[in-house]
């Protein structure tokens, strides 16, 4: 079996290739942007520079390839960055995936595959207090919800006009060990690990700490990933999320206790959303009944993974 991974030198990537990487099947993965230095190598893994953004090289690459199964990952993904690369996130997210669609169409119509979504495009709708259910309406707050709420609509579209096998992964926020430092666990993570080093001084610069969130360990995403595109339907759209929710406050608290310094936490402006939803927090019933999976790795473990992370890395 040929599997597809755009992205796969990301972070979701990189732990799904773990996760797929048994040696019953031929796995391909692309990357982007090309490095100044070293071109990106993954035991078991062919790797390929693709901007997602080119229709011809996507065309070729699926032409060649002709997956059976294809993981849809490539996306610009930072909400921040989304604000200043409009045009990037727009292109990326909405054309990548249109030219990734229409290639696939072409070359392997037979291919199974997961469009990785988002729990921003819930928009922040007040639903009475309970979780998100994959039927309440969505809304762009941001450019990149924006783009992922267009590219669901592609992956219905494909779905059901062109007659691919398209689910879609609608992610609340996950965190874990090789997230980059432009996700709040990761930046907060990043910085205590820097304390320890007395490369800075025993201050986190934070942004809102009432946002509450419905984490997930990477760990566990990228295995419902796997059985979303085994058992997941054509067609449907699965929250992947613990159905619990947590404030900013209490993952830094954590944090905090891990840390080996006495440290204090420091509000900086620059690190304030121009919008942001307070509350998002998914209901999981769907993909618990219909997929079997629910997510197995407590918060603090996730947390206690990541903050190691930054230990070993220098």
């Amino acid at each position: 079996m040929n599997i597809l991974i755009t992205g796969a030198t990301g972070f979701v990537g990189r732990h799904l290739i773990d996760h797929l990487r048994d040696g019953h099947s031929r796995l391909y993965g692309t990357f982007f942007p090309m490095p100044e230095e070293e071109i990106p190598q993954m035991n078991g893994v062919d790797l390929f520079y693709l901007d997602i953004r080119n229709a011809e090289a996507v065309r070729d690459a699926v032409a060649q390839i002709k997956p059976d199964r294809v993981f849809h990952l490539a996306a610009l993904s930072n909400v921040r960055q989304s604000w200043e690369m409009r045009r990037d996130a727009i292109e990326t997210n909405i054309l990548g995936t249109f030219y990734l669609y229409d290639a696939i169409r072409d070359s392997a119509p037979a291919a199974k595959i997961l469009f990785i979504s988002s729990s921003d495009v819930y928009g922040g709708i007040p639903v009475n207090g309970r979780p998100y259910r994959e039927t309440d309406d969505v809304a762009a707050l941001n450019p990149y919800a924006l783009s992922k709420i267009s590219g669901e609509s592609l992956s219905r579209f494909y779905a059901d006009v062109e007659g691919l096998d398209i689910r879609i992964a609608r992610s609340f926020p996950h965190t874990g060990p090789g997230q980059s430092r432009d996700f709040v666990c990761s930046d907060w993570a990043g910085q205590i690990a820097d304390i320890e080093r007395d490369r800075r001084r025993p201050v986190l610069h934070v942004g809102n700490l009432n946002v509450r969130r419905d984490y997930c360990d990477v760990r566990d995403v990228v295995r419902a990933y796997a059985l979303l595109m085994e058992r997941g339907k054509k067609g449907r759209i699965y929250n992947v999320c613990s159905g619990t929710i947590v404030s900013l406050k209490d993952i830094l608290d954590i944090l905090f206790s891990l840390s080996e310094r006495e440290l204090e936490a420091e509000t900086d402006p620059a690190r304030l959303r121009k919008t942001d939803c307070l509350d998002l927090a998914g209901d999981p019933g769907r993909i618990r009944d219909e997929v079997g999976w629910t997510p197995e790795i407590l918060l603090s473990q996730t947390l206690f993974d990541l903050l190691n992370h930054w230990r070993q890395i220098g």
